[in-house]
């Protein structure tokens, strides 16, 4: 039997960089807003429906400031909304050469408004949803069936979430599809996920499950998409110890080892 690895120590969660987001999803509307409301004081023919355009561009921003608890159904409609926002600038931000960056602004905003919304009370019920793709691609331990068939060899990430899921209690799924992600979350019901993933998947996650607030993780992709991918764990535990309350049993849990390596 191995003897224990020493657990990874929780990080600080990050500042949120939501700034590009927040300038296009604010920005337009209100400068349109703006451009109405000039219009209407400037044209007396046609003044009813320059204010009836201001109007709707403030009621397009209004839910990109709205703040509280996050299973009020106005906040799922801006979640919705923010996703469609960052749908719809994507191409541009392509084209630009800034759609990692436009992305992951995207999921900043997103974030800081999971935390916001947790700031007060933390989430009694979260799921932890991560990629196949974080074990070592040579590796041939079935983690997708049973976590605990990890080697813990200490050559992914796979074995610290392992000891830290042992040793904390949480619900946690790896999975090898992007489908089989939404179905398990909608299957436990969770009030907060916490998502590691690619920004790509991000954003469709984000865009497929608004009624579930969900904080974020960016892989790293030292290999490229889908191969050998990284991510901070110690970013994971702080993100859990921040919102989320505590399951931790009293007394120390000996999490099971596997002769091997990976």
């Amino acid at each position: 039997m191995k003897e224990s690895r020493a657990l990874p120590p929780p990080g600080v969660l990050p500042e949120e960089r939501g700034a590009l987001f927040l300038w296009v999803r604010r920005g337009l509307p209100l400068a349109a807003a703006a451009f109405a409301f000039l219009g209407a004081a400037l044209h007396t023919a046609g003044r009813g429906w320059w204010l009836l355009g201001g109007v709707a561009a403030l009621a397009a921003v209004w839910p990109s400031f709205l703040r509280g608890d996050a299973s009020h159904p106005s906040r799922t409609t801006a979640r919705r909304q923010d996703s469609l926002w960052a749908q719809a600038f994507r191409p541009l931000a392509r084209w630009l050469h800034l759609e990692e960056a436009w992305i992951l602004s995207y999921c900043g905003h997103n974030n800081r408004r999971v935390r916001e919304a947790f700031c007060g009370r933390r989430a009694k019920r979260a799921l932890i949803l991560l990629p196949h793709c974080i074990q070592l691609a040579r590796c041939k331990a079935g983690i997708l069936d049973d976590l605990q068939a990890c080697y813990d060899c200490g050559l992914c990430p796979v074995g610290d979430y392992m000891n830290l899921v042992l040793t904390n209690r949480w619900e946690g799924r790896i999975t090898n599809r992007s489908h089989k992600a939404y179905r398990e979350a909608r299957e436990y019901r969770p009030d907060l996920v916490v998502a590691v993933s690619c920004s790509d998947r991000l954003l469709k996650g984000l865009t497929k499950m608004p009624e579930i607030p969900c904080y974020v993780i960016s892989l790293g992709l030292p290999h490229g998409m889908c191969v050998d991918t990284d991510f901070s764990v110690p970013h994971l535990l702080a993100a859990m110890e921040t919102l989320v309350e505590p399951r931790r049993p009293s007394g120390e849990v000996q999490t099971l080892r596997r002769e091997g390596i990976a």
